[in-house]
């Protein structure tokens, strides 16, 4: 049964599936594409119509390490994971993106980082899971902290964005931690 988190408006709820195998998360065949110009998703690579983003997805279908966020029937994000360098170091990399700002600061990100961080665990060999960001999202690095992760590094002024240096953020969550 898929869990059910209130979002703050009466008679409404968000349905994740449970953690678990991948198949309870549905594989991205095709989904809109992150919001441009922010720091992870400069401007210059804006120019993609959802049309043909969605032509090239189904062209080239992802993998089980990158599944949609559904709310309602609709995709409104994505999640995704790889394992960085060398394989079988165990150290894994998360990434999420809710695409509407309609749907932020309701704790769905939070609910759906914590459920790919459980599957992520349960999955792989995963014995380290780190997720990066930009000092200005602070929904995110809040998120984060509540599923568990703690800031490990900082890099000052990294990102540019809108005229303004940001400090890239990364935090990470061990195995033994998280169970």
């Amino acid at each position: 049964m898929p869990s059910r988190v209130p979002n703050g408006n009466a008679g409404t709820d968000h349905t994740f599936p449970n953690p678990g195998p991948t198949s309870a998360w549905r594989p991205i065949p095709s989904a809109p594409p992150p919001i441009p110009g922010t720091p992870n998703f400069p401007k210059s690579r804006s120019d993609l119509s959802l049309e043909a983003y969605t032509e090239r997805a189904a062209a080239h279908p992802w993998d089980t390490d990158q599944q949609i966020i559904a709310l309602g029937g609709q995709c409104i994000g994505s999640v995704s994971r790889y394992e960085e360098d060398p394989a079988g170091g165990g150290w894994f990399e998360l990434g999420i993106v809710i695409f509407d700002p309609a749907h932020w600061s309701g704790g769905l990100g939070t609910r759906a980082l914590r459920l790919w961080t459980a599957c992520t665990f349960s999955e792989t060999s995963a014995h380290v899971i780190t997720l990066s960001t930009w000092s200005g999202n602070q929904r995110m690095i809040r998120a984060a902290e509540k599923v568990g992760y703690r800031e490990c590094a900082r890099i000052p002024e990294a990102r540019a964005w809108d005229g303004q240096r940001w400090d890239s953020v990364k935090l990470a969550v061990l195995r033994r931690d998280w169970l």
